[in-house]
């Protein structure tokens, strides 16, 4: 899957927003990638879900976890197509747990499959959820890396696309950012 069809994909559905965004990070940025929107038709999953595939099939994992919210939908549809288990983990009081009688097993292949990564905080929670159970973790799947390459979990990282996207600390905007109200579209 080219670069090009991943941001076609993006822009048709509306997902590639432009103004002034508070991320979940707390960082703001002009730009705010809304996988929701890319990933509500099932022509587009199946399409990115094989881009990462193609990714991600070297590392012969038997279970994909899916940080809640965003990773979900592209979690279960690289699962379906890697033909293995599919689990997620969710926030509780402010953190992710892995509920819902889910169980990862000591030597478990697993891949953390997630929508967008900045600073990479969710997937290293998922991370240090299934390494507590003994999982091995193979590696990380994105459809968007906006860390700039910044982001490094420590173990094979893939995405469909990287992009080189200006962050801003809320205290060192410049001049149009401070011009335009925040708005936090991502999940709170």
């Amino acid at each position: 899957m080219t670069r090009e069809r991943v941001l076609e994909i993006f822009r048709n559905s509306g997902a590639l927003l432009e103004g002034h965004f508070i991320l979940r990070s707390g960082l703001r940025s002009r730009q705010f990638f809304q996988c929701a929107l890319a990933l509500q038709n099932m022509p587009e999953v199946e399409e990115l879900g094989a881009g990462l595939l193609e990714k991600v099939k070297d590392l012969e994992v038997e279970t994909v976890i899916a940080p809640a919210m965003g990773g979900l939908v592209i979690g279960q549809e690289v699962a379906r197509q890697l033909r293995c288990r599919y689990i997620f983990v969710e926030k509780e009081e402010g953190r992710l747990v892995l509920r819902r009688g889910f169980r990862i097993g000591r030597g478990e292949r697993v891949l953390i499959v997630e929508d967008v990564v900045t600073r990479g905080g969710r997937v290293d929670e998922a991370i240090a959820i299934a390494r507590e159970h003994g999982a091995d973790v193979r590696g990380v799947a994105v459809l968007v890396d906006r860390s700039n390459g910044r982001y490094d979990p420590g173990v094979p990282f893939r995405s469909l696309l990287s992009v080189e996207v200006q962050t801003f600390e809320p205290d060192n905007l410049p001049e149009d950012l401070k011009a335009i109200d925040p708005v936090k579209p991502g999940s709170k």
